[in-house]
């Protein structure tokens, strides 16, 4: 019986080589994501005695209810039912050759932030279904237990994701990468779709085409460039106009920081001119006083009172905010007043990104940069600003910092820069102030 369609076959081709270890397949609806995941695992199961195989999921209870089904109808087909018993209470499928596949819940919890539930565990590869619903920690860790008996099969280690068109890490990852031929050697994205499907019926491939444009863009067509989150607060579109609103007009020059946190981010300094983002400097790892030193240098080439620089006060920036005596930003602090009245935001830093949000949407901010790769990482931090609990009642606010860090797999370091311009925005500079040479005594 064949089982395996042409796109499946391709994925086989890349986990059987001596190269890549890492594969996230699919891209749209009904490509057969599910089924190559369960029919691999079940393969390697029935090939290596012993061997160890984790397979994955966000949450425990909808792989359990989705993919795990799909594993059993499969199982089935093979009439191969009688070579495991499913212990439902343990999550493991346990194969009388001694193999055994472990289902594992890969959700972000807050109480376990390391995943350190996973780390005892020793696999030889892994299979993660609907893998854009993990966090990119999830997916890296899980790759560094992917070490059991490895030498003694003779295998590499291999991981393998299926996902739908996100706009999460798989996107700039795996997406993206592969698009531009900038993937890394030993990863590979393999587009699936619908219509690479042949056991679909016509009547799914046509409620594909039924649905609303956005969800058919990226599940009948598997367009990446689509996002249907009614939370996100920024237009694509809006976003890449950023780099080419050259209408903006100048104004008042300020200096934003966002100071890197115990060396872990970057610092990332924006000088202004008005709405015009003028310059960006990106520094790694610096000390407190170096980048003291650099935001005083700034000032001066660019005639920047203090009272026009703003530094984020969380962390080690509470120590850059005082010895510049400078604006501080603290991002759970009370919002400011608009229109002599508290509106209904959680936090300052809310307050700022819904602001930010509505100048990008209306175009009155231009950023002034030629770098590509500048350009890309800010135009997917801005696109993972979303609102939190965007069904329940209460104040407005944004999706925590650790949440979008997640996502993508490094800290939003320009989007947040940009939103503390937003400050000046809440609270005008005056007008007519003039630079004076600071004193640092």
């Amino acid at each position: 019986m064949k089982l395996l369609l042409p796109k499946q076959e391709n994925a086989i081709y890349y986990l059987n080589d001596n190269t890549t270890t890492e594969i996230v397949y699919g891209g749209a609806a009904g490509g057969g994501k599910t089924a190559l995941l369960c029919l691999r695992a079940i393969e390697q199961s029935q090939k290596y005695k012993g061997s160890r195989w984790l397979l994955g999921r966000s949450k425990l209870k909808t792989l359990k209810e989705t993919t795990l089904n799909t594993f059993f109808e499969l199982s089935a087909r093979l009439d191969i039912g009688n070579q495991f018993v499913y212990r439902d209470q343990r999550g493991v499928i346990d194969f009388k050759n001694g193999s055994q596949i472990i289902l594992k819940d890969l959700f972000l919890y807050p109480s376990d932030p390391d995943y350190d539930s996973l780390g005892s565990l020793e696999i030889s590869g892994g299979f993660i279904d609907e893998c854009s619903q993990i966090a990119y920690k999830a997916w890296q860790i899980t790759k560094s237990r992917i070490r059991y008996k490895l030498k003694e099969f003779d295998i590499a280690p291999k991981l393998i994701g299926t996902c739908n068109p996100s706009k999460g890490w798989t996107y700039q990852q795996f997406y993206k990468a592969e698009k531009e031929n900038t993937i890394r050697k030993y990863r590979k994205f393999i587009q699936a779709l619908p219509t690479d499907n042949h056991h679909l019926p016509e009547s799914y491939l046509q409620s594909l085409l039924e649905l609303d444009e956005i969800s058919r863009q990226r599940l009948y067509y598997g367009n990446w460039e689509y996002d249907d989150d009614p939370a996100t607060l920024m237009d694509y579109e809006k976003i890449v106009d950023l780099f080419s609103n050259s209408y903006v007009r100048s104004g008042q020059r300020v200096i934003t920081a966002d100071i890197a946190r115990l060396g872990k981010d970057s610092t990332v300094i924006m000088i202004w001119e008005g709405l015009k983002v003028i310059r960006i400097i990106k520094v790694d790892k610096s000390l407190t006083t170096d980048t003291v030193g650099l935001i005083r240098k700034l000032q001066l080439e660019n005639s920047i009172p203090r009272s026009n620089v703003i530094c984020d006060e969380d962390g080690v920036g509470g120590g850059v905010v005082d010895m510049l005596k400078c604006v501080g930003f603290v991002n759970n602090s009370r919002p400011l007043k608009e229109n002599y009245e508290i509106k209904n935001y959680q936090n300052l830093r809310s307050q700022c990104y819904f602001k930010l949000a509505d100048y990008v949407n209306t175009g009155k901010i231009y950023i002034s940069t030629t770098d590509g790769q500048t350009n890309d990482d800010i135009a997917e931090e801005l696109e993972q600003i979303k609102q939190a609990n965007i069904d329940k009642d209460g104040k407005l606010t944004i999706i925590p910092k650790e949440t979008i860090k997640n996502n993508i797999g490094r800290s939003p370091d320009y989007s947040d820069t940009l939103m503390m311009r937003m400050y000046f925005e809440l609270q005008p500079r005056p007008k007519g102030a003039k630079f004076k040479v600071p004193s640092y005594n």
